[in-house]
């Protein structure tokens, strides 16, 4: 697998579209396995004020459109491999995590019918993350990590004339523990949650200092 970060141009207005309307990017994204279907997980990440694009896929995208259209003009993108990574990673190792996910909760009216709605409150988004961590092969403790950011997100799927989409982008930042590595390694390529197409599900880990 690949993990691959392109600078966004913060002056384009097509960039800063794309930014709250993820179906932009999703299409983007797509083009860039001509043929191929495979898994891929992406987010938007900000560090001192600059956006920048990951993607994590099985195999090497071809980015150059992708960069004409929301990188900064001549910017290129940076790409490495993910299997060093993921041959790292032991039971009861200790790592940083960021994580964009899509917290939410079924509910179900009297006639059966039931309906998908987000965790609007950090404490509901905090167990939410907390109820997954074991089947996701890790460990927290509630005072080791929080939510850092969240945003709605509303956009129409496909077309303009597309179904409407409301989404809640929630990203935790903190202190994880492994407690499967097998299991935690699908949750780093596979991702947690729904809402993967538009930016959502994506953890990357990191000894040290903030992934």
């Amino acid at each position: 697998m690949y993990l691959n970060r392109i600078k966004l141009d913060m002056t384009n207005r097509e960039t800063m579209q794309a930014l709250t309307s993820p179906n932009r990017l999703h299409g983007a994204i797509e083009s860039c396995f001509p043929g191929e279907r495979i898994r891929k997980l992406w987010r938007i990440d900000t560090l001192g004020g600059q956006a920048y694009l990951m993607l994590l896929s099985q195999s090497t995208p071809e980015l150059d459109t992708v960069c004409r259209q929301f990188a900064p003009p001549g910017e290129g993108w940076e790409s490495r491999p993910y299997d060093a990574l993921l041959n790292r990673i032991e039971p009861y190792g200790v790592w940083r995590f960021r994580l964009t996910a899509n917290p939410t909760k079924s509910l179900h009216n009297d006639n059966g019918r039931g309906r998908v709605c987000a965790h609007i409150t950090v404490a509901h988004q905090k167990e939410w993350l907390m109820e997954r961590s074991e089947r996701g092969g890790f460990l927290l403790k509630e005072d080791e990590f929080d939510v850092v950011h969240s945003q709605w997100l509303r956009f129409r799927k496909g077309t303009e004339g597309g179904r409407p989409v409301t989404l809640l982008s929630v990203t935790y930042e903190g202190i994880l523990t492994v407690s499967d590595a097998e299991s935690f390694k699908r949750t780093l390529t596979q991702g947690i949650g729904r809402g993967r197409a538009y930016g959502m599900g994506m953890m990357t880990v990191i000894k040290g200092m903030s992934p």
